[in-house]
């Protein structure tokens, strides 16, 4: 799939825009605070329904308006889909789908599919537990609606459970009832995502090694409830919650379960995660991304849309021409400052000038 055209009206610093992309390389050219990462976000809110940036929606809007939309043509080999989203100050955001009203936002879901990397990514390495597991849902909800809806499903689940550990008045009964909810839509989670990682794993130790020249190797591993078959991990998913039940009911919440797994990242023998340098978590984290525009392109048939912001800055000029090759045959949006030798061998590619609020 490819992204024919953006269209932004009243949003962040753009009173409004149009960008016609083509469906190779496109860089989005200018110096800092100009607008470039804003148009990265406006696909990514097409994308997923919220901003990687922000979870307050009316930050979106333009000081001096009170709506903004983003409408976005992909051109998928079925045909050509719209997605449209209006944001207004006194009212819930509004998500269309080829000019329908959407009522639930797992219907937005692989309209369209991208991978983006923010520089702040490298927290899918550096950061806590909680951004791997981002990635991870993420990742997995633009694959698959039915994983979207699950995940919704066991985090009211656990909220609720939550709240009655926090009340006080339940019986042993009640608990177990949440509990066996709990382990039913926990599993499945918890299946999926170590059975995605698994995946994911080759295809990240393979982009590793093209990214560093086959100086390094990666791996990932899944950290957190054990057992592989479904019943082995809700097995072992439910007597950790009996074996908890005290400590959950003394700090008033849920500690074992899905919401507290991990991911192991190892570069060679070592936990990239505490020891890794910054370059060696940069190109890791670029290396996973890399993988989820493999994965998702090899099990849906269909190439997700990559958007690279501000990562040419972070990486030896050997890296950059590395990545820069690794974009053929993508649809590719980049922002950077300025075009230097990192370019010198590629063809076909569209610079958009980018100067204060305003693309040509």
């Amino acid at each position: 799939m490819y992204i024919k055209s953006l269209e932004i009206a009243d949003y962040r610093n753009y009173a409004r825009a149009r960008v016609d992309f083509c469906e190779g390389l496109n860089v989005l050219l200018g110096g800092n605070a100009q607008g470039k990462t804003n148009l990265l976000e406006a696909v990514c809110l097409s994308s997923v329904g919220r901003s990687p940036r922000t979870p307050r929606d009316k930050e979106l809007i333009n000081w001096r308006a009170s709506r903004a939309k983003v409408k976005i043509e992909v051109q998928k080999r079925a045909g050509s889909e719209t997605v449209e989203l209006i944001i207004d100050r006194t009212q819930n955001k509004s998500v269309l789908v080829n000019g329908m009203p959407i009522s639930r936002m797992g219907e937005l879901m692989g309209v369209l599919s991208s991978v983006f990397f923010l520089p702040d990514e490298i927290k899918i390495v550096g950061g806590g537990p909680g951004e791997r597991r981002a990635f991870m849902d993420i990742a997995l909800c633009q694959m698959s609606r039915s994983y979207f809806y699950l995940l919704q499903r066991y985090n009211k689940t656990l909220s609720q459970r939550n709240r009655l550990l926090k009340s006080g008045g339940f019986t042993a009964d009640a608990l177990d009832v949440w509990d066996a909810q709990l382990v039913d839509s926990g599993a499945k989670i918890i299946k999926t995502r170590k059975g995605y990682l698994e995946r994911l794993g080759g295809y990240a130790a393979k982009n590793h090694e093209f990214l560093t020249g086959g100086a390094e190797t990666l791996d990932l591993t899944y950290e957190g409830v054990g057992g592989a078959e479904l019943s082995e991990i809700a097995e072992a998913f439910a007597a950790d919650l009996k074996r908890g039940r005290e400590r959950d009911i003394a700090l008033g919440y849920t500690h074992p379960g899905p919401q507290k797994d991990d991911v192991c990242i190892k570069i060679g023998q070592t936990d990239a995660r505490s020891y890794g340098s910054q370059g060696q978590k940069r190109t890791a984290a670029l290396a996973v991304k890399l993988a989820e525009l493999d994965l998702n392109a090899a099990e849906k048939d269909d190439m997700p849309v990559l958007l690279l912001d501000d990562v040419l800055s972070e990486l030896d000029v050997p890296r950059r021409q590395k990545l820069l090759q690794r974009t053929a045959g993508v649809q590719t949006v980049l922002t950077c400052t300025h075009i230097d030798d990192s370019f010198k061998d590629l063809s076909g590619y569209k610079i958009f000038s980018v100067s204060g609020g305003r693309v040509e």
